[in-house]
């Protein structure tokens, strides 16, 4: 059996993060899709994690604007952090985080997988809602595009799993800045056995306080605290 750890959407934060890894326990493979830093004060810690822990990473539109330093079309709040974020990246952050492919296909235990940020369309900035926002077929459309067994999408820190007779597509929902309503970290774990899929989705308490403290004293937006209490 092989079990996989997938996740998205960590911005930074190291301390869900570090909590995540320590619930899922030993898994064989970590899909990311996405967006490693922005929104919270540990991009470079969150890089080394990922690398330290052979996360396999596509890159999302605040990896590619972080290592840019370009904020174009954020909010007042976003573009501050995005800015803020730049200015603590290296140019080996920089580096590293533009070079992480747009999208990326690959195959476990026979299973097919499709991994990108928004959608196989738009693999990067494209908004990718649970039905009925985004209507059932739009998604099925996307599963048959990629031809592949498991379509995985980040962006929008929502997560749903869609079952379609051609197979699956699911957003893992966000590590570090839940907007589902629910301030728990959310992930899934995927296990195959003898080509059989089976996904669990799990939310997890962390420490905010220990990350909206960091936020105060980086003196980022204190809604980008304010809103982990709340998850939205």
């Amino acid at each position: 059996m092989k079990k996989i750890l997938l996740m998205s959407d960590i911005h930074a934060n190291i301390v869900s993060l570090k909590k995540v890894l320590d619930d899922a326990g030993n898994v064989d493979e970590i899909l990311c899709a996405g967006d490693i830093v922005d929104y919270n004060p540990w991009p470079i810690e969150a890089i080394e994690l990922v690398k330290e822990h052979g996360i396999h990473c596509v890159i999302g539109n605040h990896d590619r604007d972080a290592a840019l330093g370009t904020p174009f079309g954020y909010n007042q709040d976003a573009e501050i952090s995005c800015r803020w974020t730049h200015s603590q990246l290296d140019l080996d952050a920089q580096r590293f985080l533009l070079s992480l492919p747009e999208k990326s296909i690959l195959k476990i235990e026979d299973v097919s997988f499709f991994l990108c940020h928004g959608s196989p369309e738009k693999l990067v900035d494209e908004y990718v809602y649970p039905p009925p926002t985004t209507p059932v077929e739009v998604i099925r459309k996307y599963l048959s595009t990629v031809q592949t067994s498991i379509l995985i999408l980040g962006h929008t820190h929502i997560p749903f799993i869609q079952c379609f007779p051609e197979g699956y597509v699911l957003n893992p929902g966000s590590i570090g800045q839940p907007r589902s309503g629910d301030p728990r970290a959310s992930y899934v774990v995927m296990s195959i056995s003898n080509g059989k899929i089976k996904f669990e989705q799990r939310l997890i308490e962390y420490d905010i306080r220990k990350v909206a403290e960091k936020i105060f004293e980086f003196r980022l937006p204190s809604f980008l605290a304010e809103r982990l209490y709340l998850g939205i």
